[in-house]
């Protein structure tokens, strides 16, 4: 199974890890289950797959710089909207070094990708990837939003599989993905490309 594809090393925040003896509770256990239920061998390739791409926003960064580069008549609301996913990810990391909550550490939950911080609320990649899916889905119009939703859904999905972030972190990344966002498409509509 997933246990075999675990090669994180020693788990984060293990010096605060709860005893093996406390039993699950509140988002904890919300952890266990999704892990009990969606961490296979296939469903733990796919998170990894979904974790590399939003690293560092960098996956998303590259889909604002083809767009830019691809639909010249509005390469400004690209290059606009990568900026603005850019402070989305920014802002996240931000927030993590002020609040620092540590990743899960319950022998319950297993830890199944490395990760850059030991820090967890809120995700960076639910935050960096909800900007995108706005921002990008609008450019891209409607039949895109569809599409967009369903890949804020499964990279928050994908950090509960990996067992690196609380339900509450990815919540509050969505949200805050989404705020950024928002104030960008305002910032963007008002300066939009004129001609070609």
């Amino acid at each position: 199974m997933a246990d075999t594809l675990d090669r994180s090393g020693p788990r984060p925040g293990a010096d605060v890890d709860a005893p093996i003896d406390t039993p699950a509770t509140g988002e904890i256990a919300v952890l266990a289950a999704v892990q009990g239920a969606l961490a296979t061998d296939r469903g733990v390739r796919v998170a990894r797959g979904m974790s590399l791409f939003g690293e560092h926003a960098a996956g998303w960064l590259a889909i604002g710089v083809a767009g830019a580069l691809l639909d010249r008549p509005r390469r400004r609301e690209w290059l606009g909207s990568a900026a603005a996913v850019a402070l989305a990810h920014g802002t996240s990391i931000g927030v993590k070094r002020v609040v620092r909550r540590l990743r899960p550490g319950h022998p319950a939950v297993r830890v199944l990708v490395g990760t850059p911080s030991r820090l967890s609320f809120p995700s960076s990649h639910a935050t960096s990837t909800t900007a995108a899916a706005v921002l990008y889905g609008g450019l891209l119009g409607r039949r895109s939003r569809v599409g967009a939703t369903a890949t804020v859904g499964l990279m928050a999905l994908s950090r509960l599989v990996l067992g690196v972030h609380y339900p509450s972190d990815v919540a509050t990344g969505t949200a805050l993905g989404a705020a950024v966002a928002a104030g960008a498409r305002r910032v963007i509509r008002r300066n939009p490309t004129t001609g070609g």
